[in-house]
């Protein structure tokens, strides 16, 4: 499978006041913008360190180029109310894709995040050539709805699983293998003039959250995606961190203790009893049928009891995984999200909360992801946006020039 995560700049904000380095300090402001608006000319010479003419000068340029607006006044402080700054939302758009053995689900994304569309399948095991379809459908929908304006698409993130259609899976059928041999980056390059980026769903979650969610309070976290299957995803510093393998964050492969059968021959693994299709096969065992995240919702008190049994279950599970990353990564917080509705997050955390504090080690703080069940799908759409902004800001005098040359200059 191919893979390859987006260009980010390096979470350092810091820059040289000297000329040779305009480009550079260019890309600093634009990305402190970028992860702090709304902020003001003042709190960005304090972040990066530029002297406040630099500053001056670097926001004009911006500005008149239409990447940055002032969005308003703050007032409450004393002397001239400052003017606060962020980034145009108008000023680049982006699509973000996330495919997984349940679901695909397309959005289009502005500049800030916002999200102007949504196409969602519930559907389970989308085969390469309807993944195309869908999505070619997607994309002319948006495109034909004037929701997005094409002429400033920054590209396409695609957000999916490892190993798609390598490991079997809970009723996965024999063509879903096809995965295996199916170039998707070529089949969306042929689909698209603009720029492709592929990246592991949970990957693209954490950076997710990181631009637009838990982000602004912790740099450094490990995020726990609860879908389908189970994924993690690591960021240090503010940036995604994958891996001299790109395999970090795997934590579906932990193995945990089988206390049913202590002589089992066959370890036990995190990824095969902490996934949405363990909990519709548990449930199905106990005479309830559930497929989707919605029919999560719906239970009537015996479901939801089953359910509740279900999740202090797996919250044993977890608390050891959390153990283990908090004492080998020693990230700020340990963040949890997914398809798994947001209430019964809620109540798994109590339960993992309740393991923890039992022990006397110091652990990362735990929390359930601010952001929902799209968190991949703006992952993958923030990999373009945050390509275009770093090239927007290196060659803005040139897009100012020639639109057209300077976005035939992101496809390629």
């Amino acid at each position: 499978m191919n893979q390859i995560t987006g260009t980010r700049l390096s979470p350092d904000l810091t820059g040289a006041n000297v000329e040779d380095a305009g480009e550079h300090n260019r890309a600093v402001v634009l990305r402190c913008i970028h992860r702090q608006a709304p902020i003001s000319r003042a709190e960005i010479a304090r972040q990066t360190g530029f002297t406040k003419p630099a500053i001056a000068r670097i926001v004009d340029r911006l500005l008149d180029e239409g990447l940055i607006i002032e969005a308003r006044r703050r007032h409450g402080l004393r002397g001239q109310p400052a003017i606060e700054l962020e980034i145009n939302p108008d000023a680049f758009f982006a699509i973000g894709i996330n495919i997984d053995r349940d679901h695909l689900t397309i959005v289009a994304v502005d500049a800030v995040g916002n999200v102007r569309a949504r196409v969602h399948h519930e559907k389970r095991y989308v085969r390469p050539a309807e993944f195309m379809q869908l999505t070619a459908d997607a994309i002319s929908h948006f495109q034909r709805s004037r929701l997005i304006d094409d002429a400033h698409l920054a590209g396409i993130g695609l957000a999916m699983p490892d190993w798609l259609g390598e490991i079997s899976f809970l009723g996965m059928p024999d063509d879903y293998s096809d995965w295996m041999e199916f170039d998707v980056r070529a089949a969306l390059e042929n689909l698209t003039q603009h720029p492709v980026f592929i990246e592991n769903e949970t990957n693209a979650a954490a950076l997710a959250e990181l631009d637009y969610g838990l982000g602004a309070e912790s740099r450094s976290f490990f995020y726990i995606a609860i879908n389908a299957c189970l994924g993690g995803g690591l960021v240090l510093d503010g940036s995604g961190h994958r891996g001299a393998m790109a395999l970090s964050g795997e934590i579906g492969w932990l193995p945990i203790a089988n206390d049913r059968d202590k002589t089992a021959q066959k370890v036990d693994l995190l990824g095969e009893k902490v996934t949405l299709f363990f909990l519709y096969k548990f449930l199905s065992e106990h005479g309830i049928r559930a497929s989707v995240p919605q029919d999560l919702l719906s239970l009537d008190g015996h479901g939801r009891a089953l359910v509740s049994r279900w999740l202090k279950e797996m919250s044993a599970h977890l608390a050891i995984a959390v153990k283990h990353i908090g004492m080998i990564v020693d990230p700020d917080a340990i963040i949890i999200g997914g398809r798994l509705p947001i209430r019964m997050i809620d109540e798994l955390l109590c339960y993992v909360h309740e393991h923890l504090t039992a022990g006397d080690i110091t652990l990362p703080s735990l929390h359930r992801a601010s952001l929902g069940e799209d968190a991949s799908a703006l992952g993958a759409a923030a990999m373009p946006m945050g390509a275009a902004l770093m090239l927007a800001s290196a060659d803005a005098v040139q897009r100012t020039r020639s639109p057209l040359k300077f976005m035939d200059r992101l496809n390629n």
